[in-house]
């Protein structure tokens, strides 16, 4: 997910993104733990697309 398409989203969309980003994260891990996630790319992609959630945020809210 690029920054750009970010940056346009409500507080409120983002917050909803942010939520739904981490329950990704969390089930991802797991998978990742028992071996059913091939590589640990899909985590670090999806961290940083949190990071890129909350930069938008933090932004819109300062």
């Amino acid at each position: 997910m690029k920054f750009a398409e970010i940056k346009d989203l409500t507080v409120e969309e983002l917050r909803k993104r942010h939520s739904s980003m981490k329950e990704e994260l969390f089930e991802t891990k797991m998978k990742h733990k028992l071996g059913q996630v091939g590589s640990p790319v899909d985590v670090r992609k999806i961290r940083r697309d949190i990071a890129r959630v909350k930069t938008a945020l933090n932004q819109k809210l300062s």
